[in-house]
């Protein structure tokens, strides 16, 4: 597998080699270089509220696939946790349940709700028994709000990835944001997985690619900014165009902001609206293929359909009609790499640079 090679200069720089985008090696090299590396969105404790309560999740089930759970034990205390038996690994937890502790069907063995094993049936003659090894693996946990990270190699903070957009929309009242199941979606997309990001961290296609958009937004006030793991577009509003109401502890008060959208490193984007969120998580599934999931949580009902976030399918279809020719175009013999606009392609450059830093780390 080939070396990445990004000159970190945006004026001088090409764009990704198109190997990263169509060589198995790659995508399957991404997976522990890259994301089992970085945070990952697993829930909202919504899912478990209560001490009892716990709830399967399937991280990135596409790619990485790892079965974990999400519980609150006895003490109210967060865990996520694998959830495969250290007897014989079958899975544990196969729908959300209320629980005193976690009974293995298969052979009975017991887990406490943080994962400590409790009892196993017919083991009395095994030596050496019960050691670490016989607990279940517990991953970090980290809360923002109500949502819920976790990272399967904690060599990295949260607060690297997440903190820059923790601070700057620490004012807003997250703790009302409700799940609306009814306004979440998922969409497979043929393209690549870091195809689909690459076009979200531009604003640049705005006025070609988004007609609706591009006449709520001001464009010439488009801006970006870099964070160490993450990055941010700020649209400004037309005149007249729905915005939030800023307080005056907002770096942004006096703007006429219609939407932050924050981008975090690999794979998750955070899109306030004046009516709410729109987590959106990109799962690959193939080199030419992914899925990204809609996850709304809504703060004003009143505010939906206006403004820049007011229809999110429609937008959705045109980037994902734009990165799906893509997806076809760098199959090209005739085409390897290309060039970035200095002001409106930083956030493309920027993860281009990730990549490749995380991807050539030994």
């Amino acid at each position: 597998m080939k070396t990445l090679i990004m000159d970190k200069n945006i004026a001088t720089a090409k764009t990704l080699s198109t190997d990263f985008y169509l060589k198995e090696e790659y995508y399957e090299a991404a997976k522990e270089k890259i994301f089992s590396k970085a945070w990952q969105f697993v829930g909202d404790t919504d899912q478990v509220k209560e001490s009892g309560w716990v709830t399967p999740v399937n991280l990135l089930e596409h790619y990485i696939n790892e079965p974990l759970i999400l519980s609150r034990d006895k003490s109210g205390n967060l865990h996520c946790m694998s959830n495969v038996c250290t007897h014989r690994g079958n899975l544990l937890v196969e729908q959300p349940c209320h629980v005193k502790d976690l009974r293995c069907k298969y052979h009975g063995r017991r887990f406490a709700l943080d994962g400590k094993f409790q009892s196993m049936p017919e083991f009395k003659e095994v030596e050496n028994f019960p050691t670490q090894d016989d607990d279940l693996s517990n991953m970090p946990t980290f809360e923002w709000a109500k949502w819920i990270f976790t990272t399967l190699q904690p060599s990295l903070s949260a607060e690297e990835f997440l903190g820059p957009m923790m601070e700057r929309v620490k004012w807003m009242p997250l703790a009302d944001f409700k799940f609306r199941p009814d306004l979440s979606k998922v969409y497979l997309v043929t393209s690549n997985w870091a195809l689909y990001c690459e076009n979200y961290l531009e604003g640049f296609h705005i006025p070609f690619v988004h007609a609706g958009l591009n006449a709520t937004i001001d464009y010439s006030s488009y801006t970006i900014e870099l964070n160490k793991y993450s990055s941010l577009q700020i649209g400004i509003a037309k005149e007249g165009e729905l915005t939030f109401e800023l307080p005056k502890n907002s770096p942004d008060y006096g703007k006429n902001v219609a939407g932050y959208y924050f981008w975090v490193f690999p794979n998750m984007m955070f899109n306030f609206y004046p009516w709410g969120l729109s987590i959106n998580i990109v799962d690959p599934m193939a080199t030419d293929k992914c899925k990204v999931s809609f996850l709304s949580y809504v703060w004003d009902e009143s505010k939906l359909r206006l403004g820049a976030g007011s229809n999110l399918h429609k937008v959705e279809m045109e980037d994902e009609d734009i990165v799906q020719n893509v997806q076809k175009g760098i199959r090209s013999r005739f085409y390897k790499h290309g060039r970035y606009s200095v002001k409106q392609e930083k956030g493309t450059h920027h993860f281009h640079c990730l990549i490749s830093d995380f991807m050539n780390e030994q």
